[in-house]
C-alpha cells in the first residue's frame, strides 16, 4: 500500500494550480468539473502521490486554509539537489523563514505556501 492523494483546502483552484504547477512545477493529472466544484489533482514529476486541491466550501473551511498542520510543517518536498531546487523556488517568489540549515537527516529550510501552510524543502542525507 502506499498514500495515493491528500487534500488541501485552497481559496480558489486556480490560485491552487498556480503555485502547485507554475511555482513548483507540478502537474495537473486531473480537472473535471463537477459543476459545483472541480476535482483537480496535482503530482509532483515522477511521483505516486497526488494532492488534491480543495476549495474551501463555507467558513469552518475557509478557516482552516493553510492551518490543516496546525503550524507546523506538515509538508515535505525533497530533492535531490537542494541548492538548485532552493534558488529556483526563491526565483519564482517563494519565501522561506530560515536559511538552510544542516541536520543529522538532511539539508532543509522552511517555506510557507501562499495560504500558509508550512513546508519543509529538504535533501536527505
Amino acid at each position: 500500500m502506499h498514500i495515493m492523494s491528500f487534500t488541501i483546502l485552497v481559496p480558489d483552484y486556480d490560485a491552487g494550480i498556480a503555485f502547485f504547477c507554475h511555482t513548483l512545477g507540478f502537474e495537473v493529472v486531473a480537472e473535471i468539473d463537477q459543476g459545483r466544484k472541480r476535482w483537480v489533482e496535482v503530482r509532483a514529476p515522477g511521483a505516486q502521490t497526488s494532492i488534491i486541491l480543495a476549495r474551501a466550501d463555507g467558513p469552518e473551511q475557509v478557516a482552516t486554509i493553510g492551518a490543516q498542520g496546525g503550524g507546523r510543517v506538515w509538508l515535505f518536498l525533497q530533492t535531490d539537489d537542494f541548492a538548485r531546487d532552493h534558488a529556483h523556488l526563491l526565483s519564482r517568489g517563494v519565501t522561506f523563514e530560515e536559511e538552510p540549515r544542516h541536520e543529522p537527516y538532511g539539508t532543509v529550510a522552511v517555506f510557507r505556501d501562499p495560504f500558509g501552510n508550512r513546508w519543509d524543502l529538504i535533501q536527505r542525507t
